[in-house]
């Protein structure tokens, strides 16, 4: 069983999200969820939300084949780059320089498989 929850476009770098999607990926969700709170990243918000949408996707999906939607885990969390928001800022002797303003888009994949080996 597996359900997934997409965040598109939000704002903030692909690599500063990286660096608190590597503390998550491959946990169980309350483990994730308490590791995200007490994180201290603008990042860790946004991943929360994503992670909380995808445990509601799951019980949506599953409804009551999911017992306890702690049993889950995070099975995949990706991020890639989103558009760049191009602003310019005046510099000195007329000179112009270019602000890029990042995004990024997230997916995260929960579910109950466990890997066997």
């Amino acid at each position: 069983m597996q359900a997934v929850a997409k965040a598109k476009f939000l704002r903030g770098s692909a690599r500063k999200m990286r660096q608190v999607m590597d503390l998550v990926r491959g946990k169980n969700v309350e483990d994730a969820l308490n590791l995200l709170r007490f994180t201290h990243k603008k990042s860790a918000l946004q991943l929360e939300k994503v992670v909380r949408s995808a445990v509601a996707n799951a019980q949506n999906i599953f409804g009551e084949k999911l017992h306890d939607p702690n049993d889950l885990d995070i099975i995949e969390a990706m991020c890639d780059d989103g558009p760049m928001i191009k602003r310019i800022r005046a510099r000195a002797m007329g000179r112009a320089f270019r602000i890029r303003k990042r995004t990024c888009h997230v997916t995260v994949v929960v579910g109950t498989e466990r890997t066997s080996s």
